[in-house]
């Protein structure tokens, strides 16, 4: 099997708008929360340590409109409890994740 290396440099590159979507720390760390499972969004805020609550309403509404989380309403009168998933797609970066994490593990002393 030979590796592809698509150009990436390219502003049209399927690859490039993956890497765009996917290179905010944010987003990364709440993929790595959210493979626990569902959560509330006081429980992510408490387990993302450093994300304020701006950040993360905006972090999570945008990875809800890219088809990486998918928001569900428990209740709806007030006060409305709301928790967060992972979709099928967002599950599927569980394994480039552990990639990066054993990559990163392996390359501490470089």
């Amino acid at each position: 099997m030979s590796l592809v290396v698509p150009d990436v440099l390219e502003e049209g590159c399927t690859t490039r708008q993956a890497i765009e979507r996917l290179a905010s720390k944010w987003r990364v760390l709440l993929i790595y929360a959210l493979l626990a499972g569902p959560q509330r969004h006081a429980e992510l805020r408490r387990r993302v340590a450093g994300i304020t609550q701006k950040v993360l309403t905006e972090t999570l509404r945008d990875m809800e409109r890219d088809g990486l989380v998918q928001r569900r309403v428990l209740k709806e009168t007030p006060p409305q409890h709301v928790e967060y998933g992972l979709t099928a797609l967002g599950k599927t970066l569980q394994e480039p994740l552990a990639a990066i994490c054993a990559w990163a593990t392996e390359n501490n002393a470089a």
